[in-house]
């Protein structure tokens, strides 16, 4: 299973992702804007995505994707960080990226 630590590793090994701390938490940015946001204690997430993958997740797997505050509405997943492999956790994080990033930066990626 991951960890926060997982996470973070993730989120900046892409390009051009950040990491800054915003309410007291970290979120991670490609060109200013959020893609991911950790809770303070590494053990959740909130990560950007579809509405239609928001809701096949968490019906699939309600204990570990929730549907967040806030930035629920929007199509994002909660994400119990600590019940989730770091393959499935990798993928998600790309996925938010993809969303983020500069159609430009996103093709560089794929190139590579």
């Amino acid at each position: 299973m991951a960890t926060g630590e997982d996470l973070r590793k993730l989120a900046l090994s892409l390009p051009e992702a950040s990491e800054r701390e915003t309410w007291g938490s970290a979120t991670f940015r490609v060109r200013d804007k959020i893609f991911v946001m950790m809770s303070a204690d590494g053990t959740g997430a909130s990560v950007k995505a579809t509405k239609d993958e928001q809701s096949a997740l968490i019906a699939e797997d309600p204990e570990t994707f929730t549907y967040p505050a806030y930035v629920g509405q929007h199509g994002w997943i909660g994400v119990d960080v600590e019940r989730i492999g770091t393959d499935h956790l990798r993928e998600l994080v790309t996925e938010a990226w993809r969303m983020t990033a500069p159609k430009r930066v996103v093709r560089a990626f794929d190139a590579e």
